[in-house]
């Protein structure tokens, strides 16, 4: 088996080479000798897909997708085949029933989106390549096994027998844009340019220190009494060749440098290299950690240990980075990847309902320091785990997306699908209706097989009374969020580890006339075209959204919404960035028993108010910016303990001593300190500590309006966290009485200023506690936005110019907050 990573370009024949791309009506042809002259044939990129073909030549849109379920796609390309011989076709995936022929002649049949082929071809010159990928509907209509169950989430319960995504099939997640086409590409190499195949590699962290790697490989034509030798940090190890072909190495690298999250280390790399008579090859980069699971005292927890550091992992739940295309390279990742390390999430996870990602995305993952939880493409269905065939095509397809990914040291958590146990036990059926050889047998043994180094989990979620039970194993948490729990229910729920979290229908950038769906959301029904829902309820994230508003400001988001769009768009922006910084404040306390937690969704599919904290255009919203804060590897937080007072939290996650101060102010009218205090502190490597806010003050007072002594003094409770020189690393904010009592009419001062490499810079102070502030620029984005701002210190944004901006554009645009008047800037 060829790694297509490890291709030439040059020995690809298919590298390079013009595609052109029709749509037929179902059964239209059956072969290519089928085919019509006057077909409307399109320009096709391949790895590709027919949606974003067919968008490309502006005849498909995400506003009204063209259903694509239902017809044949056919994919047409000429290949110059120079000599004649032994050749290979390396198809990675698929999408999904398909058919090839060379020259007329069939190569290929596939009935899977996730399955690999590797088909020897003997050509003798150049010829047609064509592709037909039939439509899907007709397979979907095929009887299988009784299903035990069935699911309100995907439009068609035929689903469950094909090998295919469920994106496109899940009416109120996203839109109906249906995956057709070669989306992982095609290669065709010619069997003398093979220089490596069967390529093996596992890489470990001892808990001395010492890696160990392993690497086992064919060499085609090699010559069999000189041993290759493997390069890898600096040491060299010369193969050996046993009797079935195979070379091998297994090397120890003592004191090797380990790959950490980017939270906590360094994510270090070590090219490996395979020196051999005919030159050197590029076997790629690898990275030494350990992984393993720490249930806790009770045996109930799950937290990830990372080279025997117990590690707090947040981020968010992945989607795609565009769902026309399905794209698989570096370059469509990056933007995305570089968004999720910014925010400092160490851990995305690809959900079962997605689709996995191609090795490009494990391996710029690997670079940037962000673990990798992969879901396996099993979501919410009975599968048929007796078919025999079935079986096999899945473990087939386990095992190759292992392979693919066999060297990433990212790659941290397996699981066996998602809401499987929660669907089945969800409709009342017994726990052996649900739990069964296919996540429990199956599948781990194909994940053991190929990466035994890391967690497997059976399904998302699992453990506790129920397998959705927040307080053991993995849970999906949307106490705080679709089941409209207070606040305090984060922790009153002791969510343990939550995979996936606090949807929102979260807001892009923009105001009430420049918005998709319309030019006041109020009165549009249009707007609400691209919030999300789950099916069969009379509510939808937009709802949820509303209640939180509500909840934290003491307004009626209904009347807001119609009789002030902007004031209600902003509102509902601070409100969910206000509520992923609370709850997670709550989880990453060092009294909670919560290992991590994963927020529904990273991006958007679509334009308008989705689930993701960065928008279909890679901007962040409100909600993104709240959880860069939250998220900080420094940090503080604090938390309401009643009559226990003020809780302060300061985190230290790194491998490095921090020295730090802390400095507090209880501020009546947002203003006026009334009580204040400070502490210096030494945090070890990986500390956490908690301190009462009355330690700083040095004597009693009710900073939480607990035990209501007369009235209340102060509005709001500010604590800075800042480093021994003075730099600000973060602040908290608390609001006794809440935040719509916290002091009206700020003043807020803006001016311009650049910093030393260049960077425009926005300097902002206020007189009083400025709520939410946000900085609205076209052509800029803020490096912070929807924060708090308490008086006496100067603020720095930083301007980094938007990708899609004019290279000639300047900054400006407005500032404003919740509690103050907007603010026009520009700089000269």
């Amino acid at each position: 088996m060829i790694d297509p990573c490890l291709l030439d370009p040059s020995d690809d024949l298919l590298a390079g080479v013009d595609w052109d791309m029709t749509v037929t009506e179902a059964s239209a042809w059956a072969t290519p000798a089928d085919c019509t002259p006057d077909a409307d044939w399109h320009p096709a990129k391949v790895p590709g897909t027919a949606a974003g073909a067919l968008a490309d030549a502006g005849l498909f849109s995400l506003d009204a997708p063209t259903p694509l379920h239902d017809r044949d796609v056919w994919y047409l390309a000429h290949v110059e085949v120079q000599e004649p011989g032994a050749y290979r076709l390396i198809a990675p995936g698929l999408a999904t029933v398909c058919e090839a022929w060379f020259d007329c002649e069939p190569v290929l049949i596939s009935d899977s989106m996730y399955a690999r082929h590797e088909i020897r071809l003997d050509l003798d010159g150049p010829g047609d390549l064509m592709l037909c990928f039939r439509a899907l509907a007709p397979h979907l209509e095929r009887k299988g096994p009784r299903a035990r169950w069935r699911t309100q989430l995907a439009n068609h319960a035929g689903l469950r027998l094909m090998r295919t995504t469920l994106l496109g099939h899940m009416p109120g997640w996203c839109p109906d844009v249906h995956a057709v086409g070669p989306w992982r590409g095609l290669h065709l190499v010619a069997e003398g340019s093979v220089r490596v195949e069967d390529l093996a590699i596992e890489a470990t962290l001892g808990e001395d220190g010492t890696g160990r790697l392993r690497v086992a490989l064919r060499l085609p034509g090699a010559p069999g009494d000189t041993p290759p030798v493997l390069h890898c940090a600096g040491w060299e190890a010369p193969l050996d060749t046993g009797d079935d072909g195979l070379w091998s190495a297994d090397m120890l690298l003592p004191g090797i440098e380990a790959w950490w999250p980017h939270t906590h280390g360094t994510p270090h790399l070590h090219d490996l290299t395979l020196h051999t008579t005919t030159g050197d090859v590029a076997l790629g980069r690898t990275g030494f950690r350990r992984i393993e699971v720490d249930r806790g005292a009770d045996g109930d927890g799950f937290a990830l240990k990372v080279n025997g550091e117990r590690i707090f992992c947040r981020g968010a739940v992945w989607s795609n980075a565009d769902i026309l295309r399905l794209p698989s390279t570096r370059e469509s990742y990056r933007p995305w990847l570089e968004r999720a390390r910014d925010a400092h999430m160490n851990m995305l996870r690809i959900g079962g309902t997605m689709v996995p990602e191609a090795p490009a995305f494990h391996h710029l993952c690997d670079e940037l320091g962000i673990l990798v939880w992969q879901d396996l493409p099993f979501a919410n269905f009975d599968y048929p785990a007796k078919d025999p065939d079935f079986v096999a095509a899945v473990g087939d397809e386990t095992r190759n997306h292992m392979r693919a990914t066999q060297a990433s040291p990212s790659l941290a958590v397996v699981c066996g699908g998602s809401e499987m146990y929660q669907q089945a036990a969800m409709l009342g059926l017994s726990e052996n209706r649900w739990r069964g050889p296919l996540t429990e047998e199956i599948l781990p043994a194909a994940v053991r097989e190929v990466r035994p180094d890391v967690a497997y989990v059976p399904n998302s979620p699992c453990g506790g009374a129920m397998p959705f039970s927040p307080n053991a194993g993995v849970a999906h948490y949307y106490g705080v969020g679709a089941y409209l729990r207070p606040l305090e229910d984060a922790r009153r729920a002791n969510v343990r580890f939550a995979a996936e979290c606090l949807a929102f229908a979260n807001i892009p950038d923009g105001d009430a006339q420049t918005l998709p769906g319309g030019n006041a959301p109020g009165h549009d029904p249009a707007w609400k075209k691209g919030v999300p829902r789950d099916r069969g309820v009379g509510w939808d994230f937009e709802d949820v959204r509303d209640h939180y508003v509500a909840a934290l400001y003491d307004v009626s988001p209904a009347k807001l919404r119609h009789g002030d769009p902007q004031a209600w768009l902003d509102l509902g922006r601070a409100a969910v960035a206000e509520v992923m910084e609370a709850t997670f404040a709550e989880w990453r306390r060092p009294g909670s028993d919560c290992a991590g937690a994963l927020v529904w969704t990273f991006q958007d599919l679509a334009p308008g108010a989705g689930w993701g904290v960065v928008a279909h255009d890679g901007r962040p919203k409100s909600a993104w910016y709240g959880l860069q804060r939250a998220f900080r590897p420094v940090a503080v937080s604090v938390t309401d303990e009643g009559t226990n007072g003020l809780a302060i939290h300061v985190v230290n996650e790194t491998a490095e001593e921090q020295a730090l101060r802390l400095d507090l102010a209880c501020l009546r009218d947002g203003r006026l300190a009334v009580a204040s205090g400070s502490s210096d502190l030494v945090l070890a490597p990986r500390e956490a500590r908690t301190l009462a806010a009355t330690d700083l003050i040095g004597a009693f007072f009710d900073v939480t309006y607990a035990f209501r002594f007369g009235p209340l003094s102060h509005d709001c409770t500010h604590v800075r966290l800042s480093s021994a020189d003075g730099a600000g690393l973060d602040e908290a904010f608390h609001f006794p009485l809440g935040r719509s009592a916290s002091g009206k009419g700020a003043i807020l001062s803006v001016a311009m200023d650049r910093d030393d490499d260049g960077t425009d810079v926005l300097v902002l102070e206020t007189d009083r506690v400025a709520q939410s502030i946000c900085i609205d620029d076209d052509a800029f984005e803020a490096q912070d936005n929807w924060f708090h701002l308490a008086p006496g210190q100067a603020k720095r944004i930083r301007l980094v110019r938007r990708p899609e901006s004019d290279a000639t554009a300047r900054p400006g645009g407005l500032v404003r907050a919740l509690n103050s008047d907007a603010i026009a800037y520009s700089a000269a």
